[in-house]
């Protein structure tokens, strides 16, 4: 039985582990899917993680620190849509920009919060169920945001593959100079998903600071955002496939912070370096298929667009 507690100890790890990876690689796949690649996102997880504590510590409400920190995304994001998508700066160059401005916006701001104590988001006892053996942890006593990520996920891929706003989404990043020679609004339409993947990207950002560890630290995100980006390429774009990657990545990282309790004598650095290997293995293994990337990836992901041009 105490392997089954344990078992189920690590399963319900991992899935608080791969949330903040859930909301911040969904939102990158809605921005991916109009055409436009961000690489800012650990830098905008790392403003909505400082943003959402700092407004926690203020008015001790972790759901105004969560509003806080999409607030804090959105702005981010906007920032890159000016540059990229009403300048046509380019996207890569900008996006890199923009993680090193969040890196060092985020430590200048939260300096005076660091070691600062707060009352987190709590977890939930979803109908009186989480005190039923296996089950219940796994189902019913994860915390609110753990159940909002999988109404996301819920409603991205619904939207992506069941209405028409997702088809057109699809169709401004396949071909955006044929969307707006029928009339669609291309850049308002990207603006819209860049912003999405902000506001996404803050909220996983305050999952690490409000939920996961209540405290704030100087890059506390540990590289989560290149990893949310390295999940959409593992997905093929598709967002099922990401939330079991970003699952499958949440386990191992609490594998290895169980791996010393199941009696394993392996260095502890060790264990944090596997969700980076496995990134990398993943990321190697995906790339040596390029054929199977070009069907599934956007045809025009990265290419700037004006309709003047």
């Amino acid at each position: 039985m105490d392997g089954i507690d344990q078992a189920v100890t690590i399963l319900a790890g991992a899935i608080r582990a791969g949330t903040p990876l859930v909301f911040a690689a969904l939102g990158e796949l809605v921005a991916e899917r109009s055409g436009v690649l961000n690489l800012g996102v650990e830098g905008m997880m790392l403003m909505g993680a400082v943003t959402g504590f700092i407004a926690t510590a203020v008015t001790g409400d972790p759901l105004v620190g969560i509003a806080a920190a999409m607030l804090a995304g959105l702005a981010m994001a906007l920032v890159f849509a000016a540059l990229t998508l009403g300048l046509l700066a380019n996207q890569v160059a900008t996006g890199l920009a923009l993680t090193i401005f969040g890196v060092g916006l985020s430590a200048f701001v939260g300096q005076d919060y660091v070691g600062t104590p707060i009352e987190g988001l709590k977890a939930l006892d979803l109908f009186g169920l989480a005190g039923l053996p296996v089950v219940g942890p796994l189902l019913f006593g994860h915390d609110l945001m753990v159940y909002l990520s999988l109404v996301l996920l819920a409603a991205v891929a619904w939207v992506l593959t069941r209405t028409r706003a997702g088809l057109v989404l699809r169709a401004v990043g396949e071909n955006p100079d044929g969307a707006h020679a029928i009339g669609h609004p291309v850049l308002r339409i990207r603006l819209l998903a860049v912003l999405f993947g902000g506001a996404c990207a803050g909220v996983a950002g305050a999952y690490l600071s409000l939920v996961y560890t209540p405290q704030w630290a100087e890059n506390m995100t540990a590289g989560r955002g290149w990893i949310a980006l390295a999940l959409v390429v593992f997905a093929t774009w598709r967002p099922v496939r990401v939330a079991l990657g970003a699952y499958l990545f949440g386990g191992i990282t609490i594998l290895g912070l169980h791996v010393q309790a199941l009696g394993f004598d392996v260095s502890s650095q060790l264990m944090a370096t596997l969700p980076y290997i496995a990134t990398v293995v993943v990321l190697a293994l995906i790339s040596r298929d390029a054929t199977r990337i070009r069907l599934n990836a956007p045809a025009a992901l990265g290419r700037p667009f004006h309709p003047a041009a």
